[in-house]
C-alpha cells in the first residue's frame, strides 16, 4: 500500500543530539532520514510537492544553509529547519506574498516546533 502521507527529509550529522523521533508508520509525517547534506536538493527536485519540511542538523555549515535557502525549487513550500547545537537555530518559512522569512529560534524554540508538529515525542515535564 502507498504511504500518502507528506515526507518529512531530516539530515542529520553523526554528533547531532538524540531525540525521540516518532517515524512509526502511525505517525503523521513520513520521516526519512539521509546522511548527507546534498541529498536534499536531488529529493527537493524529484518530489518537491510530497515534501512537507527539511530539518538539518549538523550536516552542513551556515553558508550551504543559506545557498540552499537561495535554490529551492519554487514548487517547495514547505519549511526548512536549521539546527545548531548549542548555538542559535534559523527556520525558514514561506511569506505571505512572494519570497520566504527567516527566524532565529532557540533550543527551546526547535523543541516547541518538533513537538508541535509532532515529529518528536513530548518532553517529560519536570516536578
Amino acid at each position: 500500500m502507498r504511504d500518502i502521507r507528506r515526507i518529512t527529509l531530516i539530515a542529520r550529522g553523526v554528533d547531532a543530539p538524540l531525540r525521540a523521533w516518532d517515524a512509526s508508520k502511525d505517525s503523521v509525517s513520513r520521516l526519512i532520514f539521509v546522511e548527507s547534506f546534498s541529498i536534499l536538493r536531488g529529493a527537493l527536485d524529484h518530489a518537491s510537492q510530497d515534501v512537507e519540511r527539511l530539518l538539518i542538523e549538523g550536516t552542513a555549515s551556515a553558508a550551504e544553509f543559506l545557498e540552499l535557502l537561495t535554490a529551492l525549487p519554487p514548487a517547495f513550500i514547505g519549511d526548512v529547519l536549521f539546527m545548531r547545537n548549542g548555538n542559535s537555530s534559523y527556520l525558514s518559512t514561506i511569506g505571505r506574498g512572494d519570497g520566504r522569512l527567516l527566524y532565529a529560534l532557540t533550543a527551546g524554540d526547535v523543541n516547541f516546533y518538533l513537538e508541535t508538529h509532532r515529529l518528536t515525542a513530548k518532553a517529560a515535564i519536570a516536578a
